[in-house]
């Protein structure tokens, strides 16, 4: 499969080479020339079918035996493709060159260690880039609203020095060409897209961090020998500030402290980088209600519900829908609202660019407390459950179990009209992954249902004030009157089909302790453990009991 990442034709491949070159890119074959126009960024999938619109910029990942290469080449050539990325280094076969002059497609190498994520993230940014810009104002200071990369290239060519953007995270938004002038340390930023943990602690630990937000002037900061990594060329900060919030930083690396001139110049472009954040920061907040309205209206069904997801490109196609939750927050939990409101767009932000990259077309928004994804369907419904578990398995993986997040699949359906059902069904897998039974985080309606039929069983008991009666009430007014294990022992019992030697196992106790339990439980509850029907009885009761 080729999933499309955006659909956006403003960004040249010299653009693309002039931001991301010398440090991510390089151009092995072919011509960036000006008017190379991308029209989309595509991950290449070997096992589909290749399907990407022309003038696509296409991420060979994995993709490394030169006889594969050419082939996608040619491929690349008949699709009218813009470029093709490679992992570092490109093979130098003949037949490569050969094939990409005929095809007319330019081959860039991919710097080692660098994530593919990452670099389609950077390149939708850059394919977005006006995505901001209203029709009475196209640019801040000259540079075009939102444009992040061409302003930290500006503000290198001022101070002379490379660049970097970065939030308040010390995540790196957009950074300058000419980074090979700078240390390891800044490369090591720039491959990642973030500051390291071990130098923002350090830098945390110096005081860095709070003298620079303390202060509107440039900071300077010298390496130390006791610095960590390779830190050798010193920085200039700067805070970047609207009123009194700190809305991210500017980091350059100089050879020494800047002259009074530099050091206005500096402060000026802090203002107007100022500027482009909140534009770029008002457009996403716009754009996200936008699409969390469509995405919820076309959930919910009704009137609206086709309209809009023929607004989100998904009318005429199957879907199924994903339901991603963070655990609930129990008694004595240390995070705030507001923590948990950041963590859940954190994560939202994370999936939409994980199923933008593997699944053209996916919308996804953050409706309440929940994260939906509706995914469009490429290829058979009859195993789409399957292949989108293991989708969301994929992606729980890359953004670790720390976040406790769990995702419900609902059924797959035939068009739009079956999304509220896929929903309902994603929900419902979503409430047995949060019960305390669970023992995995992904898991379809189909295959839990039984255990969310009983959930919802347990609610209806609950909720008409339903109490334990029959032999199970007896069990547990004589347990709680004689401090003994009847319950404990039924249910290993019937857990264990009946098989004693198993069931004592499971409760710890002598097999010949347990047959007195057994014989003692059916003596007080008055019940026949060889009638079918009492054992289903029975083990419904104690389910509901657990659930309840």
């Amino acid at each position: 499969m080729l999933a499309s990442v955006t659909d956006n034709p403003r960004t040249s491949l010299a653009r693309v080479l002039e931001d991301l070159g010398s440090t991510l890119l390089e151009l092995v074959h072919g011509d960036a020339g000006a008017d190379s126009e991308i029209n989309g960024v595509v991950i290449h999938d070997p096992l589909d079918e290749p399907r990407w619109p022309p003038g696509s910029l296409v991420l060979g990942i994995g993709v490394s035996a030169p006889e594969d290469i050419t082939r996608l080449l040619e491929e690349c050539g008949r699709r009218g493709s813009a470029g093709l990325v490679l992992r570092a280094p490109v093979p130098a076969a003949p037949d490569i060159a050969a094939t990409a002059r005929k095809a007319g497609v330019a081959v860039f190498g991919f710097t080692q260690g660098a994530s593919w994520v990452q670099l389609a993230a950077m390149l939708r940014s850059l394919l977005a880039q006006d995505d901001v810009v209203e029709a009475g104002d196209p640019t801040l200071g000259g540079i075009p609203s939102g444009d992040l990369f061409s302003l930290a290239n500006a503000i290198a060519a001022l101070l002379d020095a490379p660049i970097t953007i970065e939030d308040r995270n010390s995540r790196v938004l957009a950074f300058s060409g000419r980074q090979d002038e700078a240390d390891p340390s800044r490369v090591e930023t720039i491959l990642g897209r973030q500051v390291t943990a071990s130098r923002t602690r350090y830098l945390k630990e110096r005081g860095v961090f709070s003298r620079l937000y303390r202060t509107d002037e440039p900071l300077f900061i010298e390496p130390h020998e006791d610095d960590p990594g390779d830190f050798t060329v010193p920085r200039v900060a700067l805070a970047v500030r609207a009123g009194d919030e700190i809305l991210g930083s500017i980091w350059a690396a100089v050879r020494g402290p800047l002259t009074d001139e530099r050091a206005q110049t500096f402060r000026d472009v802090g203002r107007l980088v100022a500027l482009h954040l909140l534009r770029q920061r008002a457009g996403e907040d716009v754009e996200r209600r936008l699409r969390a309205d469509l995405v919820g209206t076309a959930l919910e069904g009704g009137p609206g519900a086709l309209n809009a997801a023929s607004q989100l490109g998904i009318g005429n196609h199957a879907v199924t829908v994903l339901a991603l939750a963070l655990p609930n927050d129990g008694p004595g939990t240390s995070a705030t609202r507001a923590d948990r409101v950041a963590e859940r767009q954190r994560i939202a932000d994370a999936l939409t660019m994980y199923l933008t990259a593997t699944h053209h077309g996916s919308a996804v928004a953050l409706i309440g407390d929940i994260v939906y994804g509706i995914v469009p369907i490429i290829g058979p419904l009859s195993d789409t459950e399957h292949r989108a578990a293991r989708l969301a398995s994929d992606f729980l993986e890359r953004t670790g179990s720390s976040t406790g997040a769990v995702i419900g699949i609902g059924r797959a359906s035939a068009s739009a009209r079956g999304l509220p059902a896929s929903r309902e069904g994603a929900m419902r897998a979503v409430r047995v992954l949060r019960s305390p039974r669970a023992t995995r985080r992904v898991a379809s309606i189909a295959e839990v249902g039984i255990d969310a039929l009983l959930i919802e069983v347990a609610d209806l008991a609950a909720a008409r004030g339903d109490t334990v009666t029959g032999p199970v009430a007896l069990l547990l007014a004589y347990d709680a009157k004689h401090r003994m294990c009847l319950i404990d022992t039924l249910r290993a019992w019937l857990d264990a089909f009946g098989e004693v030697n198993a069931a004592a196992k499971a409760v710890c106790v002598h097999h010949n302790t347990f047959r007195y339990r057994l014989r003692r439980l059916t003596e007080v509850a008055g019940i026949d453990l060889g009638d079918s029907g009492t054992r289903f009885s029975l083990m419904l009761q104690l389910r509901l009991l657990a659930d309840g």
